[in-house]
């Protein structure tokens, strides 16, 4: 049977001394370049791979350089400490020019680590919603390949007309909040490559607040893991609940929070990013 398109998609194979080579996915391509879900995976990845791995992982900061080109790439992580229960990572994504020259594309930071069985406890509660099977699913009219990759099954915070180009018949909203229940298209086992993609699902806040589509792009995204490897795979092909808002719209940058749960409630990741808007 042949991989998962995900998997496809972060596909690295070790060139040793830290290093991966890799090549971009047209099924999840952006407007001018890979979706930077799929972007973070490939960084998560490569720590995942490294023969030198301490326990799992436990964030993830991936800083946008620069848009990937449709080709092969090259992925450098490195443990630059590792301690007894911790191990931080440096993370860069290389690729050619128009030249030749090797350029910096990505730049991302990791810390995996050794958990342990101690009190839990959360005050981030999942919010009351209709269960995923009785969530229409959502069809959009976008010429953005990626999005066809997921299966998407909106709460609330639909996305606006205008996004797909047409005519803006609602008013802006006064809140940037989404929820929805998500998961690969066709359905896959969740991971942490998975999860780190989820996280970046969401369409920018900013296109909930304003009248018009603007240009955007992600500057910097944290994500921050809190199951173990041994829960996401319990959770099998399952649902994913997503809910993202924007915080701060300002001098042409926002900040745009998300949480994901599983089906049954659990809290698996939160997340954090800056986001360019152009009027």
């Amino acid at each position: 049977m042949p991989a998962h398109v995900f998997d496809q998609a972060i596909t690295l194979t070790g060139q040793g001394a830290d290093r991966f080579a890799g090549h971009t996915s047209p099924a999840y391509w952006n407007m001018v370049g890979p979706f930077g879900g799929i972007s973070a995976a490939i960084a998560m990845n490569a720590v995942i791979q490294h023969p030198s791995l301490l326990g799992e992982p436990l964030s993830l900061t991936v800083n946008y350089a620069s848009a990937l080109r449709q080709g092969p790439f090259t992925v450098t992580a490195r443990p630059a400490r590792t301690n007894r229960a911790t191990q931080h990572w440096v993370i860069e994504v290389f690729q050619a020019n128009d030249t030749g020259v090797q350029e910096t594309v990505l730049t991302a930071s990791a810390i995996t680590a050794v958990r342990r069985d101690t009190w839990s406890g959360s005050d981030t509660p999942m919010p009351p919603v209709p269960p995923p099977r009785d969530v229409p699913s959502q069809t959009v009219n976008v010429p953005i390949e990626w999005i066809n990759r997921y299966e998407l099954r909106v709460v609330t915070g639909k996305m606006p007309r205008h996004f797909d180009g047409l005519p803006r018949q609602d008013a802006p909203e006064t809140a940037s909040l989404t929820q929805l229940w998500m998961r690969d298209a066709p359905p896959r086992a969740i991971d942490f490559c998975s999860l780190t993609a989820f996280a970046d699902v969401f369409y920018p806040r900013v296109c909930l607040r304003r009248p018009s589509r603007v240009p955007v792009g992600t500057v910097s995204m944290t994500v921050y893991f809190h199951a173990s490897g041994d829960y996401l795979r319990a959770c099998g092909d399952a649902y994913v609940l997503g809910q993202a808002r924007g915080q701060v719209f300002h001098q042409g940058f926002f900040d745009q929070s998300a949480q994901l749960w599983s089906e049954s409630g659990t809290l698996l990741v939160t997340s954090l990013q800056i986001v360019y808007y152009k009027e």
